[in-house]
């Protein structure tokens, strides 16, 4: 799809959300939605196979998002999946997310961790990250398990990567 379309569609969702009063909830579910189809291959060929009726695609999204979303999240979803347009879900939700974030000006900072953090540690790690960063964030986390310990902070082009992985691989250099 053109960036004008998926402009459109972000720009959309946006006016819809903020409408409904429910902005920052709507953006932080269809962010974990997103986050969710980016990472499964089965639920992107399921969402975006045009031989599966559109109909039977929103009712996956609802059966995926019903009792753990709004509905307006879930209604959105299905409008972008029954439009055709799965493929660029996760290019609309990442405009929607940038835009909502200019809007109380901050930028995204996604951070991926093992395992899910608690609304404590979620708000240590965004004062953290902010004053690393000198810039006010809107944190967003995902469980990713290939981080198998620590996190990845990515804010704009900066990574800040603080994983397991990353420093033992520090510990043998300097060995």
């Amino acid at each position: 799809m053109s960036d004008v379309r998926i402009e459109a569609y972000s720009r959309a969702l946006f006016e819809v959300a903020q409408a409904e009063g429910n902005l920052s909830v709507v953006e932080d579910e269809l962010f974990r939605m997103a986050r969710a189809v980016e990472s499964s291959e089965q639920l992107r060929g399921v969402l975006t196979d045009a031989t599966i009726p559109a109909e039977r695609r929103q009712q996956i999204v609802e059966q995926l998002m019903g009792g753990k979303s709004s509905n307006t999240s879930m209604q959105l979803v299905s409008l972008i999946v029954g439009a055709g347009r799965g493929r660029d879900l996760v290019s609309i939700v990442d405009r929607l997310v940038q835009r909502a974030s200019s809007e109380q000006q901050r930028e995204v900072a996604e951070v991926r961790s093992a395992v899910a953090l608690s609304d404590d540690q979620t708000k240590r790690l965004a004062d953290a990250l902010s004053k690393s960063t000198g810039r006010k964030l809107n944190l967003k986390v995902v469980v990713d398990p290939s981080v198998l310990g620590g996190l990845v902070a990515t804010v704009g082009d900066e990574v800040i990567d603080d994983t397991v992985r990353t420093r033992l691989e520090q510990i043998k250099t300097r060995i």
